[in-house]
């Protein structure tokens, strides 16, 4: 069962069936999709994708998704998943365009990157970011995330693969 998690600013929850609407519209924001999975998809899609996070990821307790609320409104999207692409667990996170630039993605991924080593008891966890993405780049690399190879991908373009080790106890 996915926890919820809090920040100084914000609440990662578990969505609910009334998340919908706020999911479809940031998933569907072409500033904040084309960074995500393959970029851009059609509404029909990114409803059917808020349809598996019920269906599919907690159903089955397949790994944790969250939905990021500030104030309680809903304002981004956050997850912590096994992937074969990076050998371990990534980090996921978005956030609405009316969110950029006031830390708030900071927040997120320490949230997650504290879940994966406390809660999960993971020894590195692991980001992929877009070569061109410099922002998330820099964020990334301000929390400790190093570069270890890249992915070509089928169209061309490169991702980044990123890890972040645990601090081993003294």
């Amino acid at each position: 069962m996915t926890p919820t998690l809090r920040t100084a600013r914000l609440i990662l929850d578990p969505y609910t069936r009334d998340d919908e609407e706020s999911f479809v519209g940031l998933f569907g924001d072409e500033s904040v999709s084309r960074w995500m999975g393959d970029g851009p998809v059609p509404e029909a899609e990114n409803r059917a994708l808020f349809g598996r996070v019920f269906t599919k990821v907690y159903a089955q307790n397949l790994f944790d998704v969250w939905a990021v609320r500030e104030d309680g409104r809903h304002i981004g999207h956050a997850e912590i998943k096994a992937s074969t692409e990076v050998d371990g667990h990534e980090i996921i996170y978005a956030l609405a365009r009316e969110a950029w630039g006031r830390g708030l993605g900071s927040e997120i991924a320490e949230a997650l990157i504290r879940y994966g080593f406390e809660v999960l008891g993971l020894s590195e966890v692991h980001a992929t970011v877009a070569a061109s993405n410099t922002g998330s780049l820099a964020l990334l690399a301000k929390l400790g995330f190093v570069h270890v190879r890249d992915i070509t991908e089928q169209d061309g373009g490169t991702t980044r693969v990123l890890t972040r080790r645990a601090i081993a106890a003294a």
